[in-house]
């Protein structure tokens, strides 16, 4: 995966057109674009063949998703998604990286990977200059952004990382206290075989119940809206030697049985969709999904 800081150097040049040549001004305005712009920016060159996998376009659009918005992302990692979300809602709206806590007691592929973010956030402003890094997570981060501040929280593959923890449950209430009533959480996880699966077995794997995540954001306070089939892959078996991590993009076996894995590609995953309920508003109407 390309980082953050190998993608950001031609990013005025991409986002400003003739005005890249010179030097970005004191008080830089970021450009006004579409959310297709900023998917088919030639800056994601190296990571557009993953789209094919992750549909950004429309999974960003079921989620709603409106340049004007305050979003949260959770846990963004290296930044895949950051290239798209940063540029859209820079002009007009804000784009909160709720990433790893900085503590003593961290991981290091932790702290490494949210150094690594920092120093891309603060070296290429034309990018990244709005924005906003908080944290999210244990011991006692659980408050990404203001209490009823945010109109939309994205969390991409996460889930089966709080299952670990045991810090599922702590991570949809503190999404359910940031977002705004009326707000939207998405969700994208990979998708387990079955809805009663051990919760070992879903550690070992990275594979979870797609029932169990409806109802940790059911018991935290949202309405369920719906799914959408955007992300699935019908080849994903799931019945790999390292779980999930067997697949690209991680590969984690290295040579072993390589060509077959990356013919099968990226894991087969649940795209669901949860609103906080409004209690000025009429119900969201349900899917058929």
């Amino acid at each position: 995966m390309r980082s953050l800081v190998s993608v950001a150097v031609v990013a005025t040049a991409l986002l400003l057109g003739s005005c890249a040549q010179e030097p970005a001004p004191r008080q830089f305005q970021p450009p006004v674009i579409t959310l297709e712009q900023a998917i088919a920016a030639p800056y994601r060159e190296q990571n557009r063949p993953r789209d094919r996998y992750r549909h950004p376009l429309e999974t960003l659009q079921f989620f709603g998703i409106e340049s004007d918005m305050t979003v949260v992302e959770i846990w963004p990692g290296g930044g895949w998604y950051s290239e798209i979300l940063a540029p859209f809602l820079a002009a007009r709206g804000r784009y909160i990286a709720a990433q790893f806590p900085d503590t003593p007691s961290a991981p290091d592929y932790q702290k490494q990977t949210l150094a690594a973010y920092r120093k891309a956030i603060a070296a290429h402003p034309e990018l990244y200059s709005r924005v906003t890094v908080s944290a999210i997570g244990a011991p006692n981060f659980w408050q990404p952004a203001p209490p009823n501040s945010a109109d939309l929280v994205l969390s991409f593959r996460n889930v089966h990382n709080w299952l670990q923890n045991d810090t599922e449950r702590e991570m949809f209430a503190a999404f359910y206290r940031t977002l705004k009533p009326g707000g939207v959480l998405g969700v994208v996880e990979h998708r387990a075989v079955a809805d009663e699966i051990p919760r070992s077995q879903i550690v070992r794997t990275g594979y979870v119940p797609q029932d169990y995540v409806i109802e940790l954001a059911t018991a935290a306070g949202f309405a369920y809206v719906g799914w959408e089939e955007i992300n699935a892959n019908p080849k994903d078996t799931k019945n790999y030697p390292a779980g999930v991590w067997t697949l690209p993009p991680t590969l984690r076996l290295g040579q072993t049985n390589r060509d077959q894995y990356l013919a099968i590609g990226e894991s087969d995953r649940m795209t669901l969709k949860f609103v906080k309920p409004d209690p000025n508003a009429p119900a969201p109407m349900p899917s058929d999904r």
